[in-house]
């Protein structure tokens, strides 16, 4: 990438932030743009991702990914370290930038696609993400050693296909409700209406994100009683 181009992509990162509110530290603006100087690397030989315009990448992969940054857990009373998996990551999206901004949080990076999952780990190694693992495989097939806290997707599937294809993550006997963020772009009405019992959608929230004319709604679903739960 030229100076110029990376002069440029961090302005317009700055300018993003300060536009959502959100406050980073310039190691992890450094590490933002970074994972773009990779991306865009890999883009070449690869096809990981279809925005190929430097600027349009700040906005498109990172500022969009931020969208969540709200959303991320605080920490908790008991100390209770969050685990979240980001499924259908692709190159590591929204995964990389929240696991970036949330060095406290655990991220699982789940994808099918070997070449994706490949790059993700390189770019886990290469910015030094301790907090993050890499899963090739499919989600129903996914079994994870902890309970999940968070499920999260960037147009994975459906509502109800992603509720449906993660439930399993809700470990038996947890007192931990799973809860499950979707990113959209128009407002899903088609899709909320056929959501399966046992899901509670808390609240539905139409997102700005900066430089980007796209609509973005952000879908809040929590599992809602144990019935929603694995049963024997």
């Amino acid at each position: 990438m030229s100076n110029l181009a990376s002069k440029d992509q961090a302005t317009i990162l700055r300018a993003g932030l300060e536009e959502m509110g959100i406050s980073l530290t310039q190691r992890q603006q450094h590490q933002l743009l970074e994972y773009l100087e990779l991306l865009q690397k890999w883009n070449k030989t690869f096809n990981l991702s279809g925005v190929k315009d430097p600027a349009a990448m700040v906005s498109r992969h990172l500022l969009d990914s931020l969208t969540l940054y709200a959303f991320m857990p605080s920490e908790t009373a008991d100390q209770h370290r969050q685990t979240i998996i980001d499924v259908g990551t692709g190159p590591g999206l929204p995964g990389i930038p929240l696991a970036i901004c949330f060095p406290d949080v655990d991220f699982i990076l789940l994808d099918s696609n070997g070449k994706k999952t490949r790059f993700v780990f390189q770019a886990k190694v290469a910015l030094g993400l301790s907090n993050v693992s890499v899963e090739n495989c499919r989600i129903e097939h996914y079994q994870s050693p902890t309970q999940i806290d968070m499920v999260i997707s960037r147009a994975f599937s459906s509502l109800a296909e992603m509720v449906d294809k993660t439930r399993h993550l809700q470990q038996r006997h947890s007192k931990i409700n799973m809860r499950w963020l979707a990113m959209k772009g128009l407002s899903p009405a088609a899709e909320l209406a056929a959501l399966p019992a046992g899901v509670h959608v808390q609240r539905t929230l139409k997102m700005r994100i900066p430089g980007d004319p796209g609509e973005r709604h952000i879908i809040d679903m929590i599992a809602a009683d144990p019935e929603s739960k694995p049963s024997d």
